[in-house]
C-alpha cells in the first residue's frame, strides 16, 4: 500500500482534476421525484369527448384558463362547475386585467350544443379576453 504524503521538494500543491458529481447527482433524482409527483396534477380535467379535427400543438402554461363545456351544457372553470354566465364573466373579467393576460382554452364535447360554447365565447368577449383557443383530438390516423 502506498500514500502520498506530499513532493519533497516543499513546492506548491498539486491541484486535483477531478469533479466531485455526487451532488448534481442528488440534485438531478431530486428534480426528477419533482417531476413525477406534478405532472398528474397538472392533467387533470374534466372527461369530454373532443371533437376530431386537425390542429397545432399547444402550449399549457399554469395561467392559462381552461373552460370546459360538457354535452348537457354545464361550464366548468378547471374542474369546478360554474353556475351560471354572470359569474364566468365576473371571474373572466377579474383575469382579464392580468399583465400578460392568459389565454382562454375552450373544451367543447363533440355532442354540446353550439349555443353552449357560443355563450362561453360571448362570456369571454365580454370580458375583454384577447385570446380564445379551442381544444380538439386529431382525428385517427389512416381514416
Amino acid at each position: 500500500m502506498g500514500m502520498n504524503v506530499g513532493s519533497s521538494s516543499g513546492g506548491e500543491d498539486e491541484v486535483v482534476s477531478a469533479i466531485n458529481t455526487t451532488p448534481l447527482v442528488d440534485v438531478m433524482l431530486v428534480l426528477l421525484i419533482i417531476f413525477l409527483i406534478t405532472v398528474p396534477v397538472v392533467t387533470q380535467s374534466i372527461a369530454l369527448n373532443l371533437p376530431k379535427e386537425t390542429n397545432v400543438i399547444r402550449v399549457t402554461k399554469p395561467e392559462n384558463i381552461e373552460i370546459s363545456v360538457a354535452k348537457d351544457g354545464e361550464v366548468y372553470w378547471g374542474t369546478k362547475v360554474v353556475p351560471d354566465m354572470e359569474e364566468l364573466v365576473q371571474r373572466l373579467g377579474k383575469e382579464s386585467v392580468k399583465n400578460p393576460q392568459p389565454e382562454v382554452h375552450i373544451r367543447g364535447d363533440d355532442k354540446s350544443r353550439y349555443e353552449s360554447v357560443g355563450r362561453v365565447v360571448f362570456a369571454c368577449q365580454r370580458a375583454g379576453i384577447m385570446k380564445i383557443s379551442f381544444v380538439t383530438e386529431p382525428p385517427e390516423r389512416g381514416g
